[in-house]
């Protein structure tokens, strides 16, 4: 018999761990699971609905040079134009984020969190 993938749990890189986490739970209403119990916190998960994600203190130089391509990471969800609203009320959007009709037959928007990661919000059309 095969296993089965129940879930997944992506670990981001963060240079500021607390920063990061007020971020996701303060601007993508997240919240806190745990956190290591250092000073100052080392490792974080924040969860909305099924999704949890793991923030861990990366030094300076694990980062991607100003320029380059960070990591990205794609969030299907069931409403992106109520995703947005919220989003843009949060504060969590760039000035220039726009919600669209992709090419590829998605309807989606993307914002970037204070490390840099690319999180693109989209359902199928």
């Amino acid at each position: 018999m095969a296993a089965t993938f129940l879930s997944l749990h992506p670990v981001l890189g963060a240079r500021d761990v607390p920063l990061a986490v007020a971020w996701y739970v303060d601007r993508l209403c997240f919240t806190l699971m745990f956190n290591d119990a250092t000073d100052p916190i080392r490792y974080a998960g924040v969860r909305r609905d099924g999704v949890e994600l793991h923030l861990q203190w990366q030094d300076e130089r694990y980062f991607p040079a100003p320029g380059e391509d960070a990591p990205a990471y794609r969030f299907l969800i069931d409403d992106p134009d109520a995703l947005f609203a919220e989003f843009r009320t949060s504060g969590a959007l760039h000035a220039t984020a726009a919600l669209r009709n992709t090419p590829w037959h998605t309807r989606e928007f993307a914002v970037h969190d204070p490390n840099g990661h690319g999180l693109t919000f989209y359902r199928p059309l």
